[in-house]
């Protein structure tokens, strides 16, 4: 028990280590774009009419804490940040934290259903494909996951939206209805938002899916073939009981460690189908900082806490690999 703690204590420390290193390259990129926070606001004011000199730029970049030292910045942002506080963003002048609001966990929720989506479907598909001496079905399941590898998710939502719109006049653009995009939570919101979010979740999750059942496949056509399920094979264990028992218990773990890898892969997606279905999230926020505004503070803020999520996802599957499987727990405890 006590190695298995060292071993969670090391885990932690190592996800830590990850964020910080992290939070001082998103950091250092935030400071690399030409200008900084108090010149790009003042060059925004300025094209909205306003007269702006140098000394207004020197004040603002005062007030900004920019003339400080770049080493105690980027401790004082990433102290912030690690209490969930980003300050203002640069373009907008709104408190990023409060801006952000929600649309960070939308972003997170969508990109977790996609996730179990994908795998809710690759596990007992991939092990079908393994299995199957079908070669129609063989074939079938492999050309449908091709697909789900060769055609881009920006494509397929694309399609989607000209396929509704051609045949029930509605694009399925955007997470909720108009009236109640800006209401307070509720069950009417709840329904109205489920309407919404299952494209999303699904284009997100379709390559996963496709990336996951090769996986799945792979890993069990591997693992039918040793020798210990043949002994099994032998003993007596054979059809369902054999599968799950031996070869699927020991195919399946190495996918926990590679939800992280999905998870990441998910994220990175997002953010071109949330632009493409109008979607109000983090992900779209992300490609309107970078993008249009040039507002490197909020975008930075997205991206580090989207890493979180990612860091918190692999920490966490460290700890279920070891629990779940003797392998791992024998060489942590001995």
């Amino acid at each position: 028990m006590l190695q298995f703690l060292r071993f969670t204590l090391i885990r932690a420390a190592l996800a830590i280590f990850t964020l910080v290193l992290v939070s001082f390259i998103v950091f250092s990129l935030m400071e690399l774009v030409p200008g900084d926070c108090a010149e790009r606001y003042l060059a925004f004011k300025s094209s909205q009419g306003s007269v702006i000199t140098l000394a207004d730029i020197d004040i603002e970049r005062v007030r900004l804490g920019l003339d400080r030292p770049y080493l105690e910045r980027w401790i004082k942002w990433i102290f912030n940040a690690f209490q969930g506080e980003f300050g203002d963003s640069c373009i907008l002048r709104l408190n990023i934290a409060e801006l952000l609001g929600q649309k960070v966990w939308l972003s997170i929720g969508i990109s977790l259903a996609s996730l179990v989506l994908a795998y809710s479907i690759a596990i007992p598909v991939g092990i079908i494909a393994a299995t199957s001496r079908n070669p129609f079905l063989n074939n079938s399941l492999r050309l449908v996951s091709y697909m789900g590898l060769a055609l881009p998710n920006f494509l397929l939502a694309l399609m989607i939206m000209l396929f509704s719109t051609v045949m029930f006049g509605n694009s399925l653009t955007g997470l909720f209805s108009k009236e109640f995009r800006d209401a307070a939570w509720s069950y009417d919101k709840v329904i109205d938002f489920l309407q919404h979010v299952w494209l999303p979740v699904f284009i997100l999750g379709w390559s996963a899916t496709a990336f996951a059942i090769q996986t799945v496949r792979a890993l069990m056509s591997d693992e039918i073939g040793k020798l210990y399920v043949t002994a099994a094979s032998a003993r007596g264990v054979s059809g369902r009981r054999l599968l799950m028992r031996y070869p699927a218990r020991h195919a399946l773990t190495p996918i926990i460690n590679s939800l992280g890898f999905d998870l990441n892969r998910i994220f990175n997606e997002l953010p071109i189908v949330a632009l493409i279905l109008t979607l109000t999230e983090a992900g779209s926020l992300l490609i309107e900082a970078l993008a249009r505004s040039n507002d490197q503070q909020l975008a930075g803020a997205i991206i580090f806490f989207l890493t979180a999520a990612i860091v918190g996802i692999n920490f966490l599957t460290d700890i279920i690999l070891a629990l779940t499987d003797p392998r791992v727990r024998r060489s942590i405890l001995g």
